[in-house]
C-alpha cells in the first residue's frame, strides 16, 4: 500500500507543480478607504501589479509555493504578507496612514477621513481627467449628491456655478491646499478666474454641512477642499486637447521632470479655452498656468506652488427674459443694447486676471508630531466694461453741461468698474499622533484682504468737460480674518469619538463712495464660536456615525452696500445635525445621509440681481432645510458598474415678507408668507452614471441628471419659477499606447443627447402694475445636443 500511494503520489507530481493558482484582494487605508494605484509586489520577482479604482487587484499563473507580497502606497506604511499559497487566496490589505508624508505637501487639517462623522465625497484623480474635457470646474462635482450646476453662457464654459443643498457659492468655502479661495468681500469662489485648475488637481473633497474646520468663510451647504498635483517620480510630458459645439477650444500642455537626484522635481502647465457659448455674445477667451517645485528631505519637504488665469468674457449674467424664452429665442442676449441704434455694443466684457502664489511646508517633529503650514499671496485686478444708455449726470457727479442755452442733463456712456485687490497670509497645522487610537490637530490662519473699487467713465457721447478715463468714484476695503481651531479624534473600540472647536474674528471695514455715490463707510467687527463633535462606529464593512455642529457666516460685501448702518445685515447662525451609514465592498457600496439645517438669521436669496448680475439676499428669523441623501456604487457585472445618488429634502421659510412695488398707488405692498419654500432649493435631486467597458481600455457612460422644481424667490409662486429638467449625457472613452509613447486617450462627450430645453438659473423681479402682479423673470437657457471631443497623448 506505501508502494501504490509513493507511485500515484509521483504520477501526480507533475500536475501538482504546473498547477496555477491566484492571490486577489483589496487595498484600503486603515478607515476602509479604497486606495487606487497601490503597488502589490512578490519580492525577488518582476511579478506585481497596481489597485484599481475599488482598490482591487489580482496575481494570476503563480505556482504553489510560499510568497513574500509588499504593499506600498504614497502617504502609507509599507505591508508586508507572507503566503503560502496551495489554493486561490483573496486577502484584504489594510495600510496605515504616514505621520509624515515624504511624497507630497499638503495642508491636511481640513479633510475627513471615512470615520469622520462628516458628510462627504471623494473624487480622485481618475474620476477628474474623465470628465476634464473643458467645461467649467465644478462640471467635475455634478454627479455628487445635491449638487446643481449652471453655466452663464449655457455651454459650460466661461461663468459657471454650482449649488449644494440649495447653498450657492457666498457660503460654498473653497481651498486650494487649505488655502482659502473664495472672495474676502463677495465671499463667491469664480472658476473662470483659474480656467483649466482641473488638469492641476489630484484630488477633490466634498464636505455637505457644516463639516470640519476650514480656512476662509464658513461653510454654510458645503465646502470644496482641492488637492493638486502631487510628486511624480518620473519625467512626462502631456498633451490635452478638446474640440467642440459652439466654437469650443482647449489646449493643454502638461509637463513634469520627475525626481531629480533624489530631492527635487518640477512640474508645470499651460492651457487656454476658448468658446462663442450658446447664448449669443457670451463668448469666452480664457488663459491660465500652473508651476510647481518641490524639494524632499528626509524629515522635512517643500512646495512652491504659482500659478494663475486670466479671463475674458462677453457679459451673459443677466439671463434671457421669460417671454423671449418661450417666444422660441432662447439664446438672445440683451446685455450691451445701445437703444440709439439697435445694435450692441462690442466691448460689454469682463476682464480680471488672478494670481496665487503658496509656499508649503512640511517638517517631521517627531515620530508622533508634524507641522504643516503655508504662505500665501493673491494678486487679483481687472474692470468689466458697460453701455449705459440715457445715463443721468447726477449719478456720476458731473454737473449739467449748457449747450446753445439748452442744459445736457443725460448722455449715453461707457464706464469701467475696477477691482484691485491683495490677499495673503498664513495658515498652519501640528498633527499629533502618539498612538494609533489618539489624533489630534491643532491648527488656524491669519489672512488679510485689501481692495480698491473704483470707476470710470472712458466715453460720453453728450460732451460733459471731463477727459477719457474720469474717475467719478473709490472705495478701499479692509478685512482681516483670524480662526484658530484644535480637533481630536479618539478610537475606543469601534467606536471614534470626534471633537472639533473653532474661534474666529472678523474685522471688516470699507469707506468712500459706490458706484452710485452713495456713501457706503462702515466697519464690522465679529467673533464666531464654531463647535462640532460626533461619533462614529464601524462593524464589518460597515459604519454608522451622528454629529452636530454649529457654524456662524458674516454678511457679504453686497449685503452691507445694500444697506445701511442702521438696517445693517445680521450674521448667520447655522446649527447641523447629520447622521448617517456607509457601506463598502467590492461589489457594491451605499451611503445613506440624513441632515437637519436649521438657520437663524439666514440670509436667502429674494430672487433679485443688482445691477451687476450679483445676487440681492435678505435676514430671514427662522428658516431649515431637513432632507436625506443617498448614493450608491453597484458592480452588476465585471464590465458594468452603476453609480447613482439621490436626494429628497424640505428647504423652508418661516414667516416670509415679500415687499412688491406698487405702480398705481407709489408704495409698497406687502405680502406674507407663514411657510414657503427657499429659493433655488429644488425638493428632489438625482444622478445616475451607467459605466459599461466593453473591452479593455474602453468605457461608455450614459450619465443623467434630474432637478426638481426651483423657486426664483421665497413663495413658492408657480409662475416665479424654473421648471424640472432631466438631462442625459453619454461618454466615450479609449485608450491605447504603443512605442515611446505612454499613453493616447480618446475621448467624445456627447451632452444633452435628447436636447432637453431647460433652465438651471434665473432671477425675477416682480411688481405690481394696474392691480395685477407682473413678473419679470429672467432665464439661463441651457445648450440643446452639443459635444466636445478630446485628445490626449501622454510620453
Amino acid at each position: 500500500m506505501k508502494n501504490l500511494f509513493t507511485a500515484l503520489f509521483a504520477l501526480l507530481l507533475p500536475v501538482l507543480a504546473s498547477a496555477q493558482f491566484s492571490i486577489s484582494g483589496k487595498v484600503n487605508d486603515s478607515y476602509g478607504n479604497a486606495l487606487q494605484g497601490a503597488t502589490i509586489r512578490i519580492e525577488n520577482s518582476t511579478i506585481g501589479t497596481t489597485s484599481d479604482t475599488d482598490g482591487n487587484f489580482n496575481l494570476n499563473n503563480l505556482r504553489p509555493g510560499k510568497y513574500s507580497l509588499k504593499v506600498s502606497f504614497i502617504g502609507f506604511e509599507t505591508e508586508q504578507k507572507n503566503v503560502s499559497l496551495s489554493a486561490n487566496i483573496r486577502l484584504n490589505i489594510a495600510l496605515t496612514e504616514m505621520l509624515f508624508t515624504e511624497e507630497q505637501v499638503v495642508i491636511t487639517g481640513v479633510n475627513a477621513s471615512y470615520k469622520t462623522p462628516v458628510t462627504f465625497t471623494n473624487l480622485h484623480k481618475a474620476d477628474i481627467a474623465k470628465n476634464n474635457s473643458g467645461r467649467g470646474f465644478e462640471y467635475l462635482l455634478e454627479q455628487t449628491p445635491s449638487a446643481v450646476v449652471s453655466s452663464n453662457a449655457g455651454a459650460g464654459v466661461g461663468y459657471t456655478g454650482i449649488r449644494i443643498r440649495g447653498s450657492d457659492g457666498t457660503r460654498i468655502n473653497l481651498t486650494v491646499n487649505g488655502i482659502p479661495i473664495n472672495d474676502a468681500e463677495s465671499q463667491g469662489s469664480f472658476s473662470v478666474n483659474l480656467p483649466d485648475l482641473a488638469s492641476s488637481i489630484n484630488s477633490i473633497q466634498v464636505q455637505r454641512g457644516v463639516g470640519t474646520s476650514t480656512n476662509g468663510a464658513g461653510a454654510f451647504g458645503a465646502s470644496i477642499n482641492i488637492q493638486t498635483n502631487t510628486r511624480q517620480d518620473t519625467a512626462y510630458t502631456e498633451l490635452n486637447n478638446s474640440a467642440g459645439s459652439y466654437g469650443t477650444v482647449k489646449n493643454t500642455v502638461n509637463m513634469g521632470t520627475g525626481l531629480l537626484g533624489g530631492h527635487f522635481s518640477f512640474d508645470g502647465r499651460l492651457s487656454r479655452t476658448v468658446s462663442d457659448g450658446y447664448i449669443e455674445r457670451a463668448s469666452s477667451n480664457l488663459r491660465s498656468f500652473f508651476l510647481s517645485g518641490a524639494y524632499y528631505g528626509k524629515n522635512d519637504q517643500l512646495r512652491l506652488n504659482v500659478f494663475s488665469g486670466h479671463e475674458k468674457t462677453y457679459q451673459a449674467w443677466n439671463g434671457v427674459l421669460e417671454e423671449t424664452v418661450t417666444a422660441g429665442n432662447p439664446r438672445y442676449n440683451e446685455v450691451g443694447y445701445i437703444a440709439k441704434t439697435g445694435g450692441f455694443y462690442d466691448n460689454q466684457t469682463d476682464n480680471y486676471t488672478q494670481n496665487h502664489y503658496q509656499l508649503l511646508y512640511d517638517r517631521k517633529l517627531s515620530d508622533k508630531l508634524t507641522f504643516n503650514g503655508a504662505l500665501h499671496y493673491t494678486r487679483g485686478y481687472g474692470y468689466y466694461e458697460e453701455y449705459k444708455n440715457d445715463a443721468k449726470f447726477s449719478n456720476y457727479g458731473l454737473t449739467p453741461v449748457v449747450i446753445g442755452g439748452v442744459a445736457i442733463t443725460n448722455s449715453d456712456l461707457v464706464r469701467q468698474l475696477w477691482l484691485s485687490n491683495h490677499f495673503y497670509g498664513t495658515t498652519y497645522n501640528f498633527t499629533y499622533k502618539p498612538n494609533q487610537r489618539v489624533k489630534f490637530i491643532l491648527g488656524g490662519a491669519y489672512n488679510e484682504y485689501k481692495g480698491d473699487h473704483y470707476d470710470k467713465i472712458m466715453w460720453t457721447q453728450q460732451s460733459t468737460n471731463i477727459p477719457p478715463g474720469y474717475e467719478y468714484a473709490r472705495d478701499f476695503a479692509k478685512k482681516t480674518d483670524f480662526n484658530v481651531f484644535g480637533r481630536s479624534e479618539v478610537t475606543l473600540g469601534g467606536f471614534l469619538l470626534y471633537g472639533d472647536l473653532q474661534y474666529r474674528h472678523i474685522n471688516y471695514s470699507f469707506l468712500g463712495f459706490d458706484r452710485n455715490l452713495n456713501n457706503v463707510q462702515q466697519q464690522a467687527l465679529l467673533d464666531f464660536f464654531n463647535p462640532k463633535v460626533g461619533a462614529t462606529y464601524s462593524f464589518g464593512n460597515s459604519n454608522v456615525y451622528a454629529s452636530f455642529a454649529v457654524g456662524n457666516h458674516e454678511p457679504n460685501r453686497n449685503d452691507f452696500t445694500n444697506s445701511t448702518p442702521a438696517s445693517r445685515p445680521k450674521s448667520e447662525n447655522l446649527k447641523d445635525f447629520e447622521a448617517g451609514y456607509r457601506f463598502d465592498s467590492r461589489n457594491f457600496s451605499a451611503t445613506v445621509n440624513g441632515f437637519y439645517m436649521l438657520y437663524k438669521n439666514q440670509l436667502v436669496l429674494t430672487g433679485s440681481l443688482n445691477d451687476v448680475g450679483a445676487a440681492i439676499r435678505t435676514n430671514i428669523d427662522d428658516s431649515y432645510r431637513a432632507g436625506v441623501e443617498v448614493s450608491t456604487r453597484v458592480r452588476i457585472a465585471g464590465q458594468l458598474t452603476w453609480l447613482a445618488n439621490a436626494t429628497v429634502s424640505a428647504n423652508k421659510v418661516k414667516n416670509f415678507n415679500q415687499y412688491l412695488y406698487n405702480y398705481d398707488t407709489d408704495t409698497y405692498d406687502l405680502t406674507r408668507y407663514t411657510k414657503s419654500d427657499i429659493a433655488y432649493s429644488p425638493a428632489f435631486i438625482a444622478g445616475s452614471t451607467i459605466s459599461y467597458k466593453p473591452i479593455k481600455n474602453t468605457e461608455i457612460a450614459f450619465i443623467s441628471k434630474y432637478v426638481s422644481r426651483q423657486y426664483l424667490d421665497n413663495t413658492s409662486t408657480k409662475s416665479r419659477s424654473l421648471a424640472a429638467y432631466f438631462v442625459n449625457d453619454v461618454r466615450l472613452a479609449y485608450n491605447f499606447k504603443f512605442a515611446g509613447v505612454k499613453n493616447i486617450g480618446l475621448g467624445l462627450l456627447i451632452n444633452n443627447v435628447f436636447s432637453e430645453k431647460y433652465q438651471s438659473d434665473g432671477a425675477t423681479y416682480p411688481d405690481i402694475e394696474s392691480g395685477v402682479v407682473k413678473n419679470y423673470n429672467y432665464w439661463f437657457p441651457q445648450a440643446p445636443i452639443n459635444f466636445l471631443g478630446t485628445l490626449n497623448v501622454r510620453f
